[in-house]
This record gives C-alpha cells, sequence and structure tokens, in this order.
C-alpha cells in the first residue's frame, strides 16, 4: 500500500511539473514574438526590397597596410573572371613560388607549403588551395561599425626592453 501511495505523488509531481514546463514555455514564446518586431526592423522580414547597388572595387595595386599581426593580405587587384575551383586557381598562376618572376606579384607564404601536421610539400597544401577564404578584395564603402581599433604604439606602450 504505501508503494502504491509513493507512485501516486510521484505521478502528481511529474504532471505538475509538466504543467508548469508547459507555462513557462507559452509564456516564454509570447515574449519573444513581442520582441520579434524590435529586432527585425520596421520592414516586414518576407518583403523584397531592390538590391543596392554593387560597390565599386579598389583595383590600385597597391599593398594595403595590414591591422594586425599574422592578417591575411587584401587583394588589390580586381578578381572578376577569376576562376577558383577544384581544377583551377587562376591566382596560382601569377603568386605561386614558380612564377613569380615572371609576373612580379607577390610570392604566397611558405605556410601555404605546409600540411596540417607541418610537415612542407612540394606544392600548394590543398586547405590553402581556395584563396577566398582568407584573402578578400576591398570595396570603396561607408563602414557598417566605427573602427574604434589602436594600434598598441598608438597607446603609448613601449616596446619590451625599452625601459
Amino acid at each position: 500500500m504505501r508503494g502504491q501511495d509513493r507512485i501516486g505523488r510521484l505521478i502528481k509531481r511529474h504532471k505538475l511539473a509538466a504543467a508548469l514546463a508547459a507555462v513557462v514555455l507559452l509564456t516564454g514564446t509570447a515574449a519573444i514574438a513581442q520582441m520579434a518586431s524590435e529586432l527585425t526592423g520596421a520592414t516586414p522580414p518576407m518583403e523584397s526590397l531592390p538590391a543596392d547597388p554593387l560597390p565599386k572595387w579598389i583595383v590600385d595595386d597597391i599593398r594595403k597596410m595590414r591591422a594586425y599581426p599574422d592578417q591575411p593580405p587584401v587583394i588589390p587587384h580586381s578578381i572578376e573572371g577569376y576562376q577558383l575551383s577544384v581544377n583551377t586557381n587562376r591566382c596560382l598562376s601569377c603568386h605561386k613560388r614558380e612564377f613569380t618572376q615572371g609576373s612580379g606579384a607577390p610570392m604566397i607564404s611558405v605556410t601555404h607549403y605546409l600540411t596540417r601536421e607541418g610537415q612542407m610539400i612540394a606544392d600548394v597544401s590543398p586547405r590553402r588551395y581556395f584563396c577566398t577564404a582568407c584573402h578578400v578584395p576591398q570595396a570603396d564603402v561607408k563602414p557598417l561599425v566605427e573602427n574604434l581599433f589602436k594600434d598598441m604604439s598608438e597607446m603609448g606602450v613601449e616596446p619590451a626592453g625599452s625601459e
């Protein structure tokens, strides 16, 4: 008899917990639904808008200063029409080690000739083959957010050992 009472109380607790969870879930869903308009903005989410015009690419062939150490260099020329697939990589026709003298282009980093384990190989590593995964052309556009980055030298930090 005592075992049956214990089971009955356990069932009541589970029912109460399930009911409480349902109330919390419904209340939370309603709160999120009310916030949705704040998150999506004034335009209805499924409304079609005209696309912004394509930005003008910076194609001056001037190498840009890197913002931080080990930043992949940006592409200072147009890559429109470049084929970049498993079988073809037009970037390598100028930037591969053996073609840089004739093209005048900077050679790709030696890190692009390393395997995942750090082993040097004769050709570009397959994981470094798709250049635009890291290297991007630059467009003449207004930044989406203001850049507040300051280099350490601008903050008055002295190099180590300069005291």
